[in-house]
């Protein structure tokens, strides 16, 4: 399983709404922080989204990766037909193997009916392209929700991307997703976190930290993933808390990217 980094081990670096960068990631930047890091695989998240960029400059980007010895992996939000064929496109320029998608968009929240619909209508483009679809657990469908889907419609082109903190968001602890996701894994996502009791005691904060100094068994997430021979690549995101400025909350993120890729290689060699 390979480490990589992604948009979003530097989204507030890439451009939060309301907490904009005064210059914001360049996707070029990224390319060469990765190569200086000496990490091999990049992921594009739906905070970069490339369907916004000129065919001209997805080319360039392909180049650039190419140049530096990196592998793109590309990712979006909004599971439609016409999206996941615009990233089908877009993913064949990049020469990766999946579509890392996120269901839910702002105002499109599809009943688990509509998402098997959907999937099923892709299965052929997929099919021809030679890629997997990874859906990312991100919230909303729990566990066995996200399992019955991909039952439901071709485990073998349809897959997860596994975060190992979203499903806090369903109630549902990381023991339990693993449980249930790890075997049709095909993408990780490392993201470590704390929680800690208010000072009132009446509720809890999950706050993300840096990997290796938080409440994720991160050795044996990796382990228990492998053991399927499914998932390629673990990517580190970051849930960094913002500071006093952005410039503080931007140099701190990037601190903490870089304590974060050195444990992880230690786990990932």
């Amino acid at each position: 399983m390979q480490l990589g980094i992604s948009t979003y081990s530097f989204p507030w670096s890439v451009g939060i709404k309301d907490f904009p960068p005064t210059h914001p990631l360049t996707a070029t930047e990224l390319l060469h922080y990765a190569a200086e890091k000496n990490i091999r695989c990049i992921q594009f998240g739906d905070n970069y989204p490339l369907h916004l960029l000129e065919l001209q400059e997805l080319n360039e980007l392909k180049k650039k990766a190419d140049q530096l010895n990196l592998k793109i992996e590309v990712g979006t939000r909004k599971l439609t037909v016409e999206n996941i064929i615009t990233y089908i496109s877009i993913a064949t320029i990049m020469e990766t193997d999946f579509i890392r998608i996120v269901i839910d968009d702002e105002n499109y929240h599809p009943s688990e009916t509509h998402v098997i619909e959907v999937i099923n209508q892709v299965l052929p483009y997929l099919h021809a392209a030679k890629l997997r679809l990874a859906i990312e657990n991100h919230d909303r469908f729990p566990s066995n929700t996200l399992k019955y889907i991909i039952e439901s419609t071709d485990d073998d082109l349809i897959g997860i991307c596994l975060d190992s903190a979203n499903s806090l968001g369903s109630g549902e602890g990381l023991g339990e997703v693993v449980s249930v996701l790890a075997r049709y894994t095909v993408n990780l996502h490392i993201k470590d976190f704390t929680i800690q009791r208010l000072p009132h005691k009446m509720g809890f904060k999950i706050t993300g930290c840096i990997a290796g100094e938080g409440m994720v068994n991160i050795p044996s997430l990796v382990k228990e993933v492998k053991n399927y021979g499914r998932c390629r690549s673990a990517i580190l995101e970051l849930w960094s808390e913002p500071k006093s400025t952005i410039n503080e909350t931007i140099l701190n993120e990037k601190r903490s990217a870089e304590k974060s890729i050195e444990y992880l290689k230690t786990i990932l060699s």
